[in-house]
């Protein structure tokens, strides 16, 4: 999709819009001037009132800043006010569960009632990188409803019994979303009644699909009584909206992308 500045206000929007952005290092550039370029983003797109402002994880890519995910929406969380800032997402099967419920825990007990925690399961690297990442396991994506499973625990705790917490995090309300491009965790959204977002701008073909499979699969939560998606499109940014056009026909330009929700 290609957009002019007046086309980009979320205000009256019959669906809540959002922003998904890689945090890009320009060419000649570095992760200092990009990180502050993502945070006057931020800060712009909560002023025409974006809902969330999400982040991805991505590892060992030389134009991608934003590895350290967790550390990265601090950042954004801490120069703007109202805004939704999570992960679009992080990929579970790269850390500890412990781990993420605690530094999510973090993030909420700074900033309570503003960070969204998006799961996916893809390893959001190379195949070299991801052994590296997973202490060179060869790990697959099949126990990631069991890692899911198991932060959420942390997350809902303490039960009784339970000898390992997560401090902060146990018992804190931080809404969960899985992501995926496929039927996978669209299925395990729907069982779970977790909100799912469909990764439609890098997987378009199978959005729908993916949609459909998940309202099919749907089970009613304590999360959720309905189902909840949320869709990812690509977007072109100019300050009208044929320079728009012209920057989306030669894939160039500053690119980011837009998140529509709906039930």
């Amino acid at each position: 999709m290609a957009l002019g500045s007046d086309s980009l206000a979320a205000k009256g929007s019959r669906f809540p819009l959002s922003v998904l952005d890689l945090c890009p290092i320009l060419a000649g550039g570095n992760a200092a001037q990009a990180f502050q370029r993502f945070l006057d983003l931020a800060g712009h797109t909560e002023t025409l009132g974006y809902r969330r402002y999400w982040v991805a994880e991505h590892h060992n890519m030389p134009g991608i800043a934003s590895a350290a995910t967790s550390v990265v929406i601090g950042h954004l969380a801490g120069g703007t006010s109202r805004i939704q800032v999570g992960s679009g997402g992080i990929m579970l099967l790269n850390h500890s569960p412990l781990a993420i419920a605690e530094q999510f825990g973090t993030l909420e007990s700074l900033y309570p009632g503003r960070i969204d925690l998006g799961l996916g399961r893809a390893p959001g690297t190379d195949q070299t990188t991801m052994r590296v990442l997973r202490g060179h396991s060869d790990v697959g994506g099949d126990d990631f409803p069991q890692k899911l499973e198991e932060l959420r625990g942390y997350l809902n705790g303490p039960a009784v019994g339970q000898r390992v917490r997560a401090v902060p995090g146990s018992g804190l309300k931080i809404p969960l979303w899985l992501l995926g491009s496929g039927g996978f965790s669209a299925h395990l959204a729907g069982e779970l009644g977790l909100p799912f977002a469909s990764a439609g701008h890098f997987s378009p073909d199978n959005m729908i699909p993916g949609i459909e499979l998940y309202r099919q699969s749907f089970r009613p939560s304590r999360d959720l009584e309905r189902p909840y998606v949320m869709i990812g499109i690509n977007i072109f940014a100019a300050d009208s909206d044929e320079k728009a056009e012209s920057l989306a026909s030669h894939i160039c330009g500053r690119s980011f992308g837009s998140q529509v929700e709906f039930q």
